[in-house]
């Protein structure tokens, strides 16, 4: 006899869902038949605000595209703004970019952490990993005066220069993660719990990920050592020396081993950062923003995001606002196409598990 099939709706309110997405589940018994990502509209229309908007008073929305990731998306607005001026970045002012886009990374991955496994249950981990990352936010708030929002790179470098002592203050917390991290591994890599959750479970073939477009740890998990830092630098990450992270398996294991061993060679790149930066100004200044025009000219500039792959596509007619934005991440593809059929088949107990290892931000996907 054929089990009843049911609907079920999973989130936004459940804690093991990414920001204000919701699943429509249809299960039989408890094996999902069919999975329909839903979004919400929390964030959304970024790409069509900043039509409207001068090219500076964009750089608000931006960091609203991936709340717990900000600063690639007002990293590649600025990039792609200098690309079409033809604006050149002090040296310094690149440093100190690689410097906050690492710093956000870590912050994004710590998140993930607490994410990942709070969905299992092992809430001792989000409780950890939350509490350090308030670390990185007591940073931020110095660098920039704000925890999540910064607003701190624009076109011609970045808005202020390192307040006395930063780096040494930076220094200190990378020195306090490097023995975290060890709790960390006991904590979750060494779990029997997690280990049994983790391993052959979200499988994505090897074959398909390429298919579908799959990027960062999601992709490395699946044996692709691709990396936009290493395969097209940008900034100065040709002069920093550092690895790509992969792992065999494709599965939530995999991902997970990718992305813990991508937070070490973060803490690289900052200790480079730190021994090499050099002195000099910060900022290469533009004109009055109020009458501030671009040539006319488009760019689409891209970086490695802690989610994967992310880009932006702006076209400039001469005026002073944007002709048009186009956002490129890899929230619609592991959001969307990824889960709704990884989804197919699995235990409705590992829907949160599955969804956190992919990495999504869904305003991204309705920007």
């Amino acid at each position: 006899m054929r089990e009843k099939e049911t609907t079920l709706y999973l989130g936004p309110q459940h804690p093991g869902i990414t920001g204000n997405m919701m699943i429509k589940l249809k299960i039989a018994g408890d094996t999902i038949v069919r999975a329909e990502t839903h979004v919400g509209y929390l964030h959304r229309g970024f790409e069509k605000l900043m039509e409207e908007r001068l090219w500076l008073q964009s750089f608000p929305i931006v960091c609203r595209i991936c709340v717990p990731e900000p600063d690639p998306n007002e990293e590649n607005f600025a990039r792609a703004v200098e690309e079409i001026e033809g604006r050149e970045v002090p040296e310094r002012a690149k440093y100190i970019r690689v410097m906050v886009l690492e710093m956000s990374r870590m912050a994004s991955l710590l998140l993930w952490f607490g994410g990942q496994n709070g969905s299992a249950g092992l809430y001792t981990m989000p409780q950890w990993s939350v509490g350090d990352r308030d670390y990185i936010l007591d940073l931020f708030e110095e660098l920039t005066g704000g925890r999540v929002y910064h607003m701190y790179i624009w076109p011609g470098g970045v808005r202020r220069d390192l307040p006395e002592g930063f780096l040494d203050r930076l220094a200190r917390f990378l020195d306090y993660m490097e023995e975290r991290l060890q709790d960390y591994d006991r904590l979750m890599f060494e779990n029997s719990i997690f280990q049994k959750r983790a391993q052959g479970v979200g499988f994505i073939d090897k074959d398909k990920a390429i298919e579908w477009g799959v990027v960062g740890p999601v992709l490395r998990g699946c044996g692709f050592a691709r990396d936009v830092r290493k395969d097209e630098p940008y900034e100065v990450y040709d002069k920093l020396e550092f690895d790509i992270p992969t792992a065999e398996g494709g599965d939530i294991w995999a991902r997970a081993l990718v992305r813990r061993q991508e937070f070490a060679q973060s803490i690289r790149i900052l200790r480079q950062v730190i021994d090499k930066i050099p002195s000099g100004p910060v900022y290469n200044k533009i004109p009055n923003p109020l009458k501030w025009k671009l040539p006319k000219g488009e760019a689409y500039v891209k970086s490695e995001a802690a989610r994967g792959e992310f880009g932006y596509y702006v076209v400039s007619d001469g005026s002073d606002k944007a002709r048009r934005v186009h956002v490129k991440g890899p929230a619609y593809v592991h959001g969307v196409t990824l889960l709704e059929n990884m989804l197919v088949g699995a235990n409705l107990a590992d829907v949160s598990f599955i969804m956190n290892s992919l990495g999504t931000c869904p305003p991204e996907i309705e920007r």
